[in-house]
């Protein structure tokens, strides 16, 4: 492979897996439950956290194992084959391929108000036009990953821009009333935070591609860290905004809260333009699924029988076939499912298997030439314990989406059963 990427792709593709449309869609769910804002920064901090947490322990583990694949290698060496086919499977039917599915619900209901006939085909034919794009070669991929990703920044940039400029709507849904701690020990609290820990999904995005990274053992950690980091404080800042320019009544139990609260500053007729905004932002983080995705898929494919058709690649060592085969299963969710529901079971799949990653840590020998996960083990001890509380809220809260999560791995360990036997 000729051409390889430096941390400041990497860190670009880290962004734009993790800004998507959770941020701008969450606030107004975790509403329902969560009011004072404090409540509301302590979700996002400790999401941040988690994310962060995540993202020292994938730099060790990918500058350990230097090869891509992401979470399939460390839980599969870490662990077992099973455990890690578990993670591929998850990553190939939920975890790369449903947020590209829901960032693409967003854009059409982020662009529904231009009333473009037929509009879900068009968004068909752009995931079919980002997946053609990524089968050329690596640099193709690097080269429209950074200048979408340029777009997003700038989008986000001009939010934040707003936000400083204009001064709180009266009657704003900056609430201090409501005490924090009958709001953060009830299982709404929880689900709210799943809510958050899936729009901090992607903090782990370039250990996928460690093979494609020019120096691992350095630009990996950097991507990893200043990507969540960035991201943190971005994510902290934009529900501070939509709070201060959007009431309680009109931002509780909605989707679309970046536009409601702009609305309120900048009047009805800019609707439109934030909403194309918020839909063409998107773009990157469809991108970067995609290209991340095909990897681990691919990776998964090398080891099982059952995935052999999967394992050519093109001159350039792109794996074409794995993209095309996430991209049918993106197409699938989009043309089958609504947004809240494959937010929820995917956010729950995805926690689960990010948990056993992130555990995968605990069996490595920390010893070598390596990155090093500051405070170590007890970061990853935390973040495992905490996270099998917030799994466990959600199987209380949300049994339905949690079984159907459930269900979904359980389809992935016949096909492990039956790959073997082959």
């Amino acid at each position: 492979m000729s051409h390889k990427i430096g941390w400041k792709t990497a860190t670009m593709l880290v962004i734009s897996n993790m800004v998507g449309t959770g941020v701008f869609t969450s606030l107004g769910y975790q509403l329902v439950d969560v009011q004072n804002v404090w409540s509301i920064v302590l979700l996002w901090v400790l999401g941040g956290v988690l994310a962060l947490i995540g993202a020292f322990t994938f730099a060790e583990l990918g500058t350990h194992y230097n090869e891509s694949g992401g979470d399939y290698i460390f839980v599969s060496k870490g662990f077992h084959p099973f455990w890690g086919y578990l993670t591929a499977w998850a990553s190939l039917i939920v975890g790369f391929s449903s947020p590209v599915a829901i960032a693409a619900l967003a854009m059409e209901a982020y662009l529904s108000p231009f009333d473009i006939p037929n509009l879900r085909w068009y968004i068909v034919l752009l995931i079919i036009l980002i997946s053609l794009l990524h089968s050329f070669s690596l640099k193709h991929s690097s080269v429209f990953q950074n200048i979408t990703t340029v777009v997003k920044v700038l989008f986000i940039g001009f939010l934040l821009g707003i936000g400083i400029w204009y001064a709180p709507i009266p009657q704003n849904a900056i609430n201090v009333q409501v005490p924090i701690w009958n709001e953060i020990t009830k299982t709404g609290f929880a689900v709210s935070l799943l809510y958050v820990t899936y729009a901090y999904t992607g903090w782990n995005a370039a250990a996928y591609i460690v093979g494609e990274i020019r120096n691992p053992s350095k630009d990996l950690p950097k991507a990893l860290i200043f990507g969540t980091l960035g991201v943190i404080i971005v994510y902290v800042l934009l529900q501070l905004v939509f709070l201060k320019f959007g009431t309680y009544t009109q931002l509780k139990g909605q989707a679309e809260v970046a536009i409601l609260a702009t609305q309120n500053i900048l009047g009805p007729t800019a609707n439109k333009w934030i909403s194309a905004g918020i839909g063409f932002q998107l773009i990157a983080t469809m991108s970067s699924y995609i290209w991340i995705g095909s990897r681990i898929v691919h990776s998964m494919a090398q080891h099982y029988t059952l995935w052999k058709w999967i394992r050519p690649t093109n001159k350039h060592d792109v794996p074409i076939r794995a993209i095309w085969l996430l991209c049918a299963v993106i197409l699938i969710l989009l043309l089958s499912g609504s947004l809240q529901q494959i937010l929820l079971y995917s956010s729950f799949v995805l926690q689960l298997m990010g948990t056993i990653a992130v555990a995968s840590f605990l069996k490595i020998p920390h010893e070598g030439d390596r990155f090093r996960s500051p405070l170590s083990p007890y970061i990853q001890y935390l973040y495992v314990g905490f996270s099998l509380i917030v799994l466990l809220f959600i199987i209380y809260d949300k049994p339905q989406e949690s079984f159907i999560g459930l269900g979904i791995l359980l389809i992935g360990a016949i096909t492990y059963l039956w790959s073997k036997r082959m």
